[in-house]
């Protein structure tokens, strides 16, 4: 008798299951894509995560640096959407907080609001802050 112990989890609206070998990820466009470790299927839910907003974001390091940024992101510009003086604050405030998800609603000073949520992608380096730009706040703010 084979006596395994299978995880199922959820991450940013995407589902994880371990397999002989790894992870998959159930949202994956292959099927049969196996991650190493469940960090890299947690990154891969990171990045879909922000990919599929219209809205600008991205995933926000300790060290101040957007590792990822969406196509909404990329077309603001790196700096109009997060600006790197401001980068420090967020990413403290969304370390601070407590609880897994924590998610937490910032005011830039020009008036955009963001919403932050710090989660646990890879213990190797600790919490990152996912940063998405309230579409209703951006729209104003282009004129849209």
């Amino acid at each position: 008798m084979s006596h395994s112990t299978s995880i199922i989890c959820g991450f940013l609206g995407g589902t994880i299951v371990s397999v002989e070998g790894g992870y998959r990820v159930l949202q994956h466009p292959c099927r049969y894509r196996v991650f190493d470790r469940i960090a890299d299927a947690r990154w891969f839910l990171a990045i879909t995560w922000c990919d599929q907003l219209y809205s600008p974001a991205g995933v926000l390091t300790h060290d101040g640096r957007l590792s990822f940024q969406n196509q909404a992101a990329l077309a603001l510009g790196e700096s109009l959407f997060l600006h790197p003086k401001c980068r420090a604050s967020v990413f403290s405030a969304c370390t601070s907080s407590s609880g897994d998800q924590a998610s937490i609603r910032l005011i830039q000073p020009d008036g955009r609001q963001l919403e932050v949520t710090g989660v646990e992608i890879d213990p190797r380096y600790g919490r990152v802050a996912m940063v998405r730009t309230l579409k209703a706040r951006l729209q104003s703010h282009l004129g849209i």
